[in-house]
């Protein structure tokens, strides 16, 4: 027997409004979420670690060139595809075309198979005040960004949104589209609970990376 259809959710190297999207994933009924390499390296940054995850998701991570877990779409063991948060660089490359990590391969196929999108973009106000893992921040996208979010809103398949309770809103209306209802609000308030001490940014030896905390929506995948 074919087991019935999932959400995909993809998460990105960003922690804009990380803890309220992960809660609105944890309110989904049957859920997987995929992690690009980036977000592996910031969900510690915001005491999320996988093992902890793993308590409440199935996770697929992004270990393989050719994007293999993608293979999944075609089986249409998911309905439907959110990514939130979505950094910059995620969007930019969704808005022109570009594959090369697991949530940017999972949009592309998802989009040629025609199975709606939910995208949760970073940069998508003159001003951004977010919340970095040790402090606020306030960003000021670039034109760019924002005209790559204007971009990527024309495709089809695909709705791009702006804020954690934009993104609850489209949730509701997909979950309605689909017949389902969202698991009690206690199943978020349990995997906020579960949120572990939050980890040191890597240091210049950690796998080449800069050793200082990235800001939200820069240069992750």
């Amino acid at each position: 027997m074919t087991a019935a259809p999932r959400f995909a959710w993809a998460v990105t190297g960003s922690g804009h409004e990380l803890e309220e999207s992960l809660a609105l994933a944890a309110r989904l009924p049957d859920v997987d979420l995929f992690l690009s390499a980036a977000a592996e390296e910031v969900l510690p940054m915001y005491g999320r670690r996988l093992e902890a995850l793993r308590r409440r998701f199935r996770v697929v991570r992004d270990k393989t060139a050719s994007a293999v877990p993608v293979g999944a779409l075609y089986a249409e063991a998911y309905h439907t595809l959110v990514v939130a948060p979505a950094t910059s660089n995620t969007v930019a490359k969704c808005a022109v075309g570009i594959s090369d990590s697991l949530p940017t391969n999972l949009y592309a196929q998802a989009g040629k198979l025609g199975i709606p999108s939910l995208v949760y973009a970073c940069d998508t106000e003159p001003v951004v005040v977010t919340r970095a893992p040790h402090d606020w921040v306030t960003l000021r996208p670039r034109r760019i960004e924002l005209r790559n979010v204007a971009l990527l809103r024309e495709f089809e398949a695909t709705e791009v949104l702006a804020s954690a309770a934009e993104l609850e809103a489209a949730l509701g209306r997909r979950l309605a589209a689909l017949g389902l209802a969202w698991l009690p609000a206690q199943a978020a308030a349990d995997f906020l609970a579960e949120r572990g001490p939050a980890s040191d940014a890597p240091g210049p030896d950690d796998d080449g990376a800069e050793g200082r905390v990235r800001r939200p929506g820069e240069t992750a995948a």
